[in-house]
């Protein structure tokens, strides 16, 4: 469900420090909000702050938002914890692997782009008849 960003309280969080948010605009400007922040019934961020302050940057006034009934401090605040730390980081192999996959995706070696270029005139052949 889309809410006003104006809407949502921040209240006391763990993560003092959001980092650099610069590639996390830049992914929101590319793809948009993949995951949902979370709040509860009463607007507060139970997860999701990084997010939100990026999406305040790059000026939106509404978000993507789960909802959640808990109101239980001790909930919120492990469901907070448990956000921030239960992230697995790729392996460098696995990054290595992602970047290597990505390369030939943008640069396909040459038979490759000659038969996309075969495959294209014929389909536009074939749509002019």
């Amino acid at each position: 469900m889309r809410i006003p960003i104006d809407d949502i309280k921040i209240k006391h969080r763990i993560r003092k420090d959001l980092g650099d948010l610069e590639s996390l605009k830049e992914s929101l400007r590319r793809y948009g909000l993949l995951h949902p922040i979370t709040v509860n019934k009463k607007m507060e961020l139970v997860a999701g702050n990084r997010r939100l302050e990026a999406a305040k940057l790059l000026g939106w006034t509404t978000i993507e938002a789960r909802i959640i009934s808990e109101t239980n401090k001790k909930a919120l605040l492990q469901m907070e914890l448990d956000e921030n730390i239960q992230r697995e980081d790729f392996t460098q192999q696995e990054l290595y692997d992602g970047y290597m996959k990505l390369e030939r995706i943008k640069h396909p070696p040459l038979w490759k782009r000659i038969l996309n270029a075969i495959k294209l005139f014929f389909q536009r052949l074939f749509k002019r008849h």
